[in-house]
């Protein structure tokens, strides 16, 4: 075997026979490129054994498709400066599908369907729960269907009742009291074709259920499925029950775009959209969950070190059913099958993966069409940089970093790692709960300058400590982050940006946040949850939530100044509950509202002590005087006496605040540009930029 030397290549052209230190074939063809990217790995795994690398090596892929039919791995043995990366002005696609041809046609439902014969599929060895046609995903058939030109946040069926929650005073149901079996409405649910392929796909809370069917009796039309859910089967806290839809049914099988796997039969079935034909219609079924695998050992101090991966399109990766550990503390029965996490997907993996890495690149890469995360940092990760890449159309969220808790081994905690300038976008298509950049037990990471947008939940989010416990999520810095159109009204609870737990030097600073719409109540720009603690939020600006900008659930000593909060739908400034302790200090803000108080108080605050330091504020209602104190967003609890500015003031808040027009240069088109003149600036207030983010 010959020594590589700074350069291999790969190409489609190429053979894993060959040298690879070619970049295209020889004359004779009996020399030229590599065939495959794992060849040019193993090639580099042996000289490093052998210590026959004398530096960097970077490896050439040429432009085209190279399929694979499981991840592309790297362990320990791969430690070496390797960049592999796109030939120059070509763009190399690591694909985890297979092509699908060979259509005939057939009628199915009454309508025109492209059929073909999968052998794989009939004998058990393949079967796929995503398909992708000219560069789109297409969706399984679902009931009830989602209306045209909608994003279907009315498109669910209610369940008629469940069996252990019942809504009267002597109802003791709580969050947790998950269940396996409810009873549908008339006409929602029938003994449809290969029933145990269907899934029921429940939206409540914060997150949805996945709840596979085992039987349904059509006299008492109970559905029973393989797995309990997670919370109790209610719509949040109303008093009714949780909404639904019916996914990968075949009979419902009726809208061009749509498609059905028959693994009995070993048979798929496309509805083509208008224009579409066999010959020149590109159609991948995914063969593999993950794409690329990087696999260290941080116990025994065996990273993965020093690749990079550069320009490369990962694409086509699938989704299957997944086990979901039980937290701590829930109470729950460890040896049940449950159809969710508590929240934000965080049992899901992703489509890259990357455990024990150090020093690790991933820069201006496409990942798209996953069924998972796009990418995860697990346990004893530091040091990666994701970097400028485009991560799109995902079953869940953008990217995933976790390591171990505070009671965890030390080598498997996550930290320092750098998630700027990306583009993350159009997630939840699986996991609902999916969410932008979720940090869960992580520290000293940068999330900057990345655009998020279109998922059902959370923009990003850090922490996962439930209140003042020892929490490993610290010096995290979120900074000129653009968020927005999260929620579109199918989860409840969530933030442009969400933490939890104690975090001291975590920073949220000049991020531009703006549409977060809840479903049934939660929409929230920044959101500091349980616990939040010594957390600085400055210069953002947060805009058009259907509850407020800025919510604080409970915590202490956090530091908000200097950001603009407007137009939020229930109020601007929240509260949900105090202690013996200060909050949250409110100074040099800007807040405008039309109509809606200042500031909320929750189920445990109604302001009537002094739960937050606020001073040296503006405030603005286009409507008139403001009011600074208004009932609960989402009329969870009774409202709360609203107080005058005097009567605030009176309490010994914001007695150096002004109310006065901030002149902003066009309140309707949301700039918020002040005017040189603007009464901000007497107080100290300084612009808000975010041309940045």
């Amino acid at each position: 075997m010959q020594t590589p030397q700074h350069e291999l290549y790969v190409s489609t052209q190429g053979h894993d026979r060959w040298s690879g230190k070619l970049a295209e074939p020889n004359a004779e063809r009996t020399d030229g490129p590599f065939a495959t990217p794992g060849k040019a790995r193993d090639v580099i795994r042996a000289a490093r054994r052998q210590g026959e690398l004398a530096g960097p090596v970077t490896v050439w892929l040429r432009g085209g498709r190279y399929p694979l039919t499981a991840p592309l791995t790297f362990t320990p043995d791969d430690a070496w400066p390797v960049t592999y990366a796109a030939y120059a002005s070509e763009q190399p696609v690591l694909d985890g599908a297979r092509r699908i041809t060979g259509w005939r046609t057939a009628e199915v439902n009454g309508r025109t369907a492209w059929v073909v014969d999968l052998p794989d599929v009939a004998a058990g060895k393949w079967h796929f729960r995503s398909l992708f046609v000219n560069g789109d995903r297409r969706s399984r058939p679902r009931l009830p269907k989602i209306t045209e030109g909608s994003d279907g946040r009315d498109d669910f069926y209610r369940m008629a009742a469940v069996p252990n929650i019942h809504f009267d005073a002597s109802s003791t149901v709580d969050l947790f009291d998950g269940y396996d079996r409810f009873t549908a409405e008339p006409g929602q649910f029938e003994p449809w074709r290969n029933l145990a392929d269907i899934e029921v796909v429940v939206a409540h809370y914060w997150i949805e259920e996945r709840m596979p069917v085992a039987a349904f009796d059509p006299a008492t039309r109970e559905v029973v499925s393989t797995r309990y859910s997670m919370f109790a089967l209610k719509d949040d806290f109303r008093a009714r029950y949780a909404k639904y839809y019916v996914d990968n049914v075949f009979e419902a099988l009726t809208e061009p775009g749509e498609w059905y796997l028959d693994r009995a039969a070993g048979r798929l079935y496309y509805l083509p959209l208008t224009g579409e034909t066999p010959d020149t219609t590109e159609v991948y079924a995914p063969v593999t969950d993950q794409l690329l695998v990087l696999t260290g050992d941080a116990v025994n101090h065996r990273y993965v070190e020093h690749l990079r991966f550069e320009g490369l399109t990962f694409e086509h990766a699938d989704w299957r059913e997944l086990d979901v550990p039980v937290e701590p503390d829930t109470g729950m029965p460890a040896t049940r099958k449950y159809a969710a996490s508590p929240q934000a997907a965080s049992h899901v993996p992703g489509a890259l993966s990357l455990t024990a890495a150090r020093y690790c690149t991933i820069e201006d890469c496409t990942i798209r069409h996953a069924g998972y995360y796009g990418i995860e940092l697990a346990g004893g990760c530091s040091g990666i940089r994701i970097i400028g890449n485009d991560i799109s159309d995902l079953g869940a969220g953008g990217v995933k970093v976790n390591g171990a808790d505070a009671l965890g081994p030390v080598a498997l905690r996550t930290g320092h790692n750098r998630i700027t300038d990306n583009h993350i976008h159009d997630g939840g298509r699986v996991y609902h709960s999916g969410i932008g950049v979720f940090l869960k037990h992580a520290f000293g990471n940068l999330v900057s300058h990345n655009d998020i947008h279109d998922f059902y939940y959370s923009g990003i989010s850090c922490g996962w400590v439930w209140g003042f416990t020892e929490n490993i999520s610290a010096d995290n810095r979120f900074e000129a982050n653009h968020i927005h159109h999260l929620g579109k009204a199918w989860l409840s609870d969530m933030g442009g940006i969400y933490t939890l737990g104690v975090q001291p030097g975590t920073v949220i600073r000049g991020n531009w946040i703006h549409d977060v719409e809840k479903a049934n109540y939660g929409g929230w720009a920044v959101y500091l949850d349980e616990g939040s603690s010594h957390i600085v939020v400055e210069a953002n600006l947060c805009y058009r939530t259907t509850s407020q900008p800025f919510h604080m659930h409970y915590g202490r000593e956090a530091t908000v100044r200097n950001n603009v909060f407007a137009f939020g739908g229930e109020g601007q400034i929240a509260l949900g509950r105090s202690g013996d302790h200060l909050s949250f200090t409110f100074e040099r803000n800007i807040v405008l509202t039309d109509g809606q108080p200042i500031f909320i108080g929750g189920y445990g605050c109604d302001f009537s002590r002094r739960d937050i330091i606020s001073d040296l504020n503006l405030f603005w209602d286009l409507t008139g005087e403001p009011l600074l104190t208004g009932p609960r967003q989402s009329g969870r609890t009774q409202p709360v006496p609203g107080l005058s500015l005097a009567e605030w003031q009176a309490k010994g808040n914001d007695l150096h605040s002004l109310v006065a027009d901030p002149l902003f240069r066009d309140v309707a088109a949301c700039d918020f540009t002040l005017a040189l003149d603007s009464p901000a600036f007497a107080l100290g207030f300084q612009p808000v930029d975010v041309s940045g983010a």
